[in-house]
């Protein structure tokens, strides 16, 4: 990271560590350098944001011709906002070489064209009339969608401008965002909303995970439409149009070669999402190219994992169901002379591209061999007549040029592996970088939608498709997810899983999906979050606790309560008759009618958590203290602690308590408790999984924070088992079911549970509230 580049950035208004971020950013960073020497050398403060979006979201195919030329522009005020330059960049990309059209230019941008206020306002009164019903409907939340709709009737309007009209307009309907009722500036608008509006004060977990708002705002709302991807020929745009009817169509394409993680559920909204908003549809393509790693389990595993979160795929398809296309393909990209067979190790490769010291590169010896002679040699590779590693097909693709991703990348290997849906069929596979965007064309996909550490591979992507002269796809990258107290690295998770750190990828402290689902996230609660989220270029590291959050919002509106204590204290109600037993009708919640009603015995003999008793009288303690009182849940009278019995080391085992005659005074406090009665087999005893974070600090490969190395930094008490009393509304569980356990937190049968044999295990999923402990 240059000293001079930090200093550069900060002087044209860059805070200090944004302009780190940029500096630090070798694409970015060389571009608006470069920008910057070639379009701005006053070092205008004006324009560094436009010029910083321009190096940012220009394809990585785009040349100094074009960028110097949009830069000009915007030094020059004929782009004055983001969706200008992107309407730049995606103007100039198709052009190749020779000079821009500067009329066709600006009319694609919209340079010169000015939208008033009043346009603005009129916009979004006739908006509002035509949807009507929908705005009625959704409420507040229906911003994204009027925003979406906005650009497409004035399309350069201030985007700022128009939100906060928008946002007017709503206030002016709804009342504030937040209010319970609608609140109109005038007594005939209150009239009108009264009558027609049923504006919501909170969008509800379920309703949240449903939003397309994430797709109709930001930068996904910039992409680009099925049919205005240039090809190298126009046919192939017609042929692909009359093929798919011009539908957005996009893939989730993992590797079946481990458990999806908490990343990859970003990944499946952003593509499942941003196909459904615009009536398309998304296939689960699974890129199953290295037989080596990939196992059936896996394959389940992820389709499960998919429907779960309740999205289901177009299509299921398989990288090897074209293998044999795939294999054509790079005959033919040999026949064109765009690949060679080469028999360089993996040493001489890296010496090729500059080694360790990032030296000068040069082509490989191989490369310029006749095409006849890597025609028979990719035969005879395919015929399994060379060891694995011996000979390899490379593309013959730009050594020389900047991008890594164009260093003559391999296209096939040797493996005699046996493969889970081919057999052994094939021994020589081909790698991701030749199948990926091959199989994206096959399919027809419109937006391959891929995290950004694959942006460098979007020019070898469109290298590869345009050489074979077939229909090309759009890349564009979005930045992953990640969370902190978590690991995401497959290899790190294998380790943690194999030297039993945790008793496997479905462990409910790893983020992994198999682990949050069995820890009782729900899918409403992470699509949610993701979806709230919203997708940038950027990569997050979210606080943990607001994936928490979430889960704990969904889980207070649907999940059911039970008494269960953890610590339990025996306490004897001794006014009452010995054989004394009484039902009491018991809401599963509070105030909701709808999620109907459970019973529990109520006795002489009950069971308190012993965090709920002192023996010493304490102000700030409102629980039950020796000769006060306190109230049961549901019990309509109150109990008095009279005496406590203690064993021989002094320990408390019981106490002698008296329930009130009538209920004088109401309680200070009421707490859980669970009956003793034999005709109800109750108490239950349920184990308890009490979880919390695996790892001791936010970021465990922080070397400063945890010099010992990640592995030093687990918590030793992330997982506490604690065995328990619950009520009899327990017995209905099923494994998955999720409860709040009143005044404890909110918990889900484990699949170490036996319902049948009466065997309940409980895993900790949240607690009621957020620990101020993690911050």
């Amino acid at each position: 990271m240059s000293e001079a580049s930090i200093a550069l950035f900060k002087s044209l208004g860059f805070a200090d560590q944004k302009a780190k971020e940029t500096a630090a950013n070798k694409k970015i960073c060389t571009r608006l350098e470069t920008l910057i020497a070639e379009v701005n050398p006053a070092g205008s403060t004006t324009h560094a944001g436009l010029l910083y979006t321009l190096a940012a979201t220009a394809s990585p195919t785009a040349g100094s011709l074009h960028l110097n030329y949009i830069g000009s522009a915007i030094v020059a005020e004929k782009l004055k906002s983001a969706d200008q330059v992107a309407a730049a960049i995606k103007f100039t990309e198709p052009i190749k070489e020779g000079p821009i059209d500067d009329k066709a230019f600006n009319e694609a941008c919209g340079v010169g064209v000015q939208v008033t206020l009043e346009e603005i306002i009129s916009g979004i009164e006739n908006l509002f009339a035509t949807k009507k019903d929908e705005i009625d409907k959704k409420g507040h939340s229906v911003l994204g969608i009027l925003i979406a709709e906005m650009k497409k009737s004035l399309k350069w309007a201030n985007a700022a401008t128009v939100k906060e009209e928008v946002e007017k307009k709503l206030i002016q309907v709804f009342g504030p965002k937040g209010d319970a009722k609608a609140k109109p500036a005038t007594p005939a608008e209150s009239k009108s909303a009264a009558t027609t509006a049923s504006p919501q004060a909170k969008l509800t977990i379920t309703e949240m995970a449903k939003t397309f708002k994430f797709v109709h705002e930001g930068q996904l709302s910039q992409l680009h439409k099925p049919g205005e991807n240039p090809q190298i020929k126009p046919e192939l745009m017609i042929e692909h149009l009359k093929r798919t009817g011009g539908r957005v169509i996009t893939r989730f394409p993992p590797e079946p070669n481990g458990f999806l993680h908490i990343g990859h559920a970003k990944a499946i909204n952003v593509n499942f999402g941003f196909a459904k908003a615009h009536n398309g549809i998304t296939n689960l393509r699974y890129d199953d190219t290295n037989p080596e790693a990939e196992e059936e389990k896996y394959f389940t595993s992820i389709l499960n994992t998919i429907k779960w979160l309740g999205f289901e795929p177009a299509q299921i398809t398989y990288s090897s169901d074209h293998f044999q296309r795939l294999y054509d393909l790079a005959v033919d990209l040999i026949k064109r002379d765009k690949a060679y067979v080469c028999y360089c190790t993996g040493e001489d490769i890296h010496a090729q591209r500059g080694g360790d010291n990032m030296g000068p590169r040069f082509e490989c010896k191989h490369r310029n061999r006749p095409i006849f002679e890597s025609l028979v040699e990719f035969e005879r590779m395919k015929n399994g007549e060379y060891g694995e590693g011996v000979a390899i097909l490379r593309m013959k693709m730009d050594m020389f040029n900047p991008n890594p991703q164009f260093w003559d990348l391999v296209a096939y290997r040797v493996l005699f592996s046996h493969h889970y849906r081919t057999g052994d069929e094939w021994c020589i596979y081909p790698t991701y970088d030749y199948t990926h965007c091959l199989v994206d064309s096959f399919e027809d996909i419109t937006h391959s939608l891929c995290t950004t550490e694959f942006t460098l591979s979007r020019e070898s992507y469109y290298w590869l498709v345009d050489a074979l002269e077939l229909y090309k796809p759009v890349q564009w990258e979005y930045g992953r997810l990640a969370l902190t107290y978590a690991i995401m690295s497959k290899r790190k998770l294998l380790q943690l899983v194999n030297e039993k750190y945790v008793s496997g990828w479905d462990d409910p402290r790893l983020y992994t999906m198999v682990g949050v689902r069995r820890r009782g996230f729900t899918p409403e609660a992470i699509n949610a979050f993701v979806r709230e989220l919203g997708v940038t270029n950027s990569n997050s590291v979210i606080p943990a606790e607001r994936l928490e959050n979430f889960v704990r919002d969904h889980l207070n509106e649907v999940a059911p309560r039970l008494m269960v204590v953890m610590e339990p204290l025996k306490v004897t109600i001794t006014n009452l008759h010995e054989d004394h037993l009484e039902y009491i009708t018991v809401q599963n919640k509070p105030r909701d009618d709808s999620m109907g009603t459970h019973v529990v015995p109520f006795t002489r003999t009950v069971y308190i958590d012993a965090s709920d008793f002192r023996e010493n009288d304490d102000p700030e303690f409102f629980r039950l203290i020796l000769g006060k009182s306190v109230g049961l849940l549901n019990v309509s009278r109150p109990i008095i602690a009279r005496q406590v019995v203690k064993d021989a080391s002094g320990k408390i085992i019981e106490i002698k308590a008296e329930i009130e005659e009538s209920l004088k005074t109401k309680p200070k406090a009421y707490i859980q408790w669970v009956a003793e009665s034999k005709k109800d087999n109750s108490p239950v005893n349920v184990e308890i999984r009490n979880y919390s974070n695996l790892f001791l600090h936010p970021n465990p490969m922080d070397k400063k924070l945890v010099p010992g190395g990640w592995l030093s930094d687990i918590n030793p008490n992330s997982l506490v088992v604690v065995n328990a009393l619950a009520e009899v509304g327990v017995k209905t569980s099923k494994v998955e079911d999720k409860y709040q356990f009143v005044r404890l937190g909110y918990y889900c049968v484990d699949l170490d549970s036996d319902v049948a044999e009466g065997k309940y295990v409980f895993n900790r999923t949240v607690s009621l509230k957020e620990d101020s402990g993690k911050q």
